[in-house]
């Protein structure tokens, strides 16, 4: 089956005013509408169609542009959506908190390490909080629409929560602001689907 591209489980304005409406509506609907419609057209007919997009990202062939580009797309805007809520859900506790605090020392810190690395990600790109087997949680970014679970790609493992630095993320409300944007973002993290990622992938 053709990949889908995902309805959100908010609608477009529930997230101001940390992201307006016309930035989500356009985010989603046009670019995350694109990378879909072109990673369906990447693997129609190959040896990829009918994988899911795990499998895919994680034995991709790097030098295949149209599946790394639209793939990443794909399941980074995928991701995105899910970890983010109204206002906020829940809040940071249990086993994610603890491998937060050993990482990091505290959540100040890892929110710290967060905000830095996405914004010294030059250009457009992504920051990550991923999990290891076993636990371990880290924290890097990735260029393009690259991401964790692609061969080679930094601090690997599985990625829980992602912030997308491209300009279209932000730049009709935040213009160059790109730290004002990151701490918004804060704002809005549903930490209780973290909280489940962390746990399925640990």
């Amino acid at each position: 089956m053709a990949f889908q591209l995902p309805e959100l489980d908010y609608a477009y304005n529930a997230l101001e005013p940390n992201i307006d409406a016309q930035t989500m509506e356009i985010h989603h609907s046009k670019h995350h509408n694109a990378y879909t419609a072109k990673l369906n057209g990447a693997v129609a007919g190959t040896d990829l169609e009918g994988k899911s997009i795990e499998d895919i990202l994680a034995n991709l062939d790097m030098s295949n542009g149209g599946v790394r580009n639209n793939g990443g797309g794909f399941y980074n805007h995928s991701l995105f959506w899910k970890v983010m809520s109204p206002e906020g859900k829940g809040a940071l506790s249990g086993e994610l908190k603890e491998a937060i605090d050993a990482a990091f020392g505290s959540k100040e810190a890892f929110m710290e390490a967060f905000s830095n690395a996405a914004a010294t990600q030059f250009g457009s790109g992504w920051a990550w909080l991923c999990v290891h087997k076993g636990g371990k949680v880290e924290v890097c970014s990735t260029p393009n629409q690259d991401n964790p679970l692609m061969p080679g790609v930094t601090c690997g493992g599985t990625p829980i929560l992602g912030l997308d630095v491209w300009e279209h993320a932000y730049y009709l409300n935040y213009q160059n602001r790109r730290p004002d944007y990151i701490n918004a973002f804060f704002n809005v993290i549903n930490w209780t689907e973290v909280e489940r990622r962390f746990n399925e992938a640990k």
